[in-house]
């Protein structure tokens, strides 16, 4: 099953950014398809690998950070490949 996962990684720091590059080089180190935006990353792919690769970042970044806010959807299908049609 295929799914895409979108991220908001929200350090409360005051030095936020060193945290949320750290955490995209990894996700896009995972071989899965990452693509960004200003707010948002989005990771796809087969839900066990998506899963498993978020589940050890996200503990990383939450072990790494004293205090964090990791806003994610998922939605069931890879839409990594959609553009608007208006």
């Amino acid at each position: 099953m295929k799914i895409s996962a979108e991220l908001t990684l929200t350090p409360l720091q005051d030095d936020f950014e060193p945290p949320i590059i750290a955490f995209i080089k990894k996700l896009r180190a995972s071989g899965l398809t990452v693509l960004e935006n200003p707010l948002s990353t989005q990771v796809y792919g087969d839900y066990e690998k998506v899963m498993e690769l978020l589940q050890s970042e996200i503990k990383e970044a939450f072990e790494n950070l004293d205090h964090v806010v990791l806003t994610m959807k998922l939605v069931k299908s890879d839409r990594s490949d959609y553009e608007p049609h208006f």
